[in-house]
């Protein structure tokens, strides 16, 4: 025989070895439960043959089918209600579910709208900030063409000042060496 197979049955022997210590037990508690069942199935048999026998009282009592037709209209009236409140409530319970759902739909779009201002409101804070360092630098620009522009009008009024003072200076130069000239020919006509 193999190995494992000796270990198996070597297992088998010690299993049925302590299922047998406690065999009077398992016998004992197998009555027992035989007993408790058939109790029980003689204490059913005695309460259907405790309800008929009422039920044969009751038929015989005067006034009994009255009382007997009148619980059979509330125990129908008692259903119907019940059946109506049932459906009240389940009606109550699948609105009470949309409601659950159309507000989880909504609080997802208020959130996903509170992001997108959120979003909003820094692309519009950036551009307002660029605007302010645009209009600034246009400022700055604006300020710095005016400076040019007075200084190049300076630069003009002085480019003319210095053009009339050269005219000037070489009409006077030009005059005083038209008179050396003249002078100078007068006196090589003398001579």
């Amino acid at each position: 025989m193999a190995p494992w197979q000796n270990d198996y049955m070597l297992a088998l022997q010690e299993r049925d070895r302590k299922e047998k210590k406690f065999h009077g037990f398992y016998e004992t508690y197998a009555r027992l439960a035989d007993r408790t069942a058939a109790a029980d199935k003689r204490a059913v048999l005695q309460s259907n043959n405790d309800r008929t026998d009422t039920a044969n009282i009751a038929l015989q009592a005067p006034g009994a089918r009255e009382s007997i037709i009148k619980i059979r209209e509330d125990l129908a009236e008692a259903q119907r209600s019940r059946e109506i409140l049932q459906s009240h409530l389940q009606k109550i319970s699948d609105e009470s579910q949309k409601l659950k759902i159309q507000t989880a739909v909504d609080n997802k779009r208020i959130a996903d709208l509170t992001s997108e201002r959120a979003s909003l409101t820094i692309k519009i804070r950036d551009r307002d900030e660029e605007l302010r360092e645009k209009s600034k630098l246009l400022e700055d620009i604006h300020d710095e063409t005016v400076s040019l522009t007075l200084q190049l009008n300076m630069a003009e009024e002085q480019t003319k000042a210095l053009r009339q003072e050269n005219k000037d200076l070489i009409d006077r130069w030009m005059a005083r060496m038209g008179k050396e000239a003249d002078a100078m020919n007068k006196a090589s006509k003398f001579g």
